[in-house]
């Protein structure tokens, strides 16, 4: 497993990755949507591997729901960074990290451009169900 590590600006939401393959292998998702536009984000995940967010103050960790209304985007309350999104299916807890919140990300592989806004409902949960960390957690440090 390769490992990655990334946080917000202020260091209140950590993360943390375990993945299967090597960084080149990934190309980072980057979405036509406005909100991840204006967010500059490009995503990465993997069916294979392991996602954890820590968070040091919970009352700095927002979340937002647009579009589908289906995911959350979640961002840092405190220095506004966006650093992935949600999507709950029953007990499981899918997500995907945005690239810019990751430290040492130049060996990734090129970004590609995705259209999720193209697909409907059942489209796009069976796409973050198929790509998406799955049965992410979500840990809160003790002070």
């Amino acid at each position: 497993m390769v490992q990655l590590s990334g946080a917000c600006h202020c260091g209140n939401i950590h993360l943390h990755l375990e993945l299967s393959r090597p960084l080149a292998d990934y190309n980072p998702r980057t979405c036509d949507c406005d909100f991840c536009r204006k967010h500059g984000a490009s995503y990465l995940s993997d069916p294979h591997g392991r996602l954890q967010i820590a968070v040091r103050d919970t009352a700095g960790m927002g979340k937002y729901r647009h579009g589908s209304q289906l995911a959350d985007f979640l961002f840092c309350t405190r220095c506004g960074v966006l650093v992935g999104v949600l999507y709950q299916d029953g007990s499981r807890l899918y997500g995907t990290v945005n690239c810019a919140a990751l430290h040492e990300t130049e060996a990734l592989g090129t970004p590609v451009s995705v259209s999720p806004r193209q697909l409907d409902s059942s489209e796009k949960t069976a796409r973050w169900s198929t790509l998406w960390f799955p049965d992410v957690r979500i840990t809160i440090l003790q002070p």
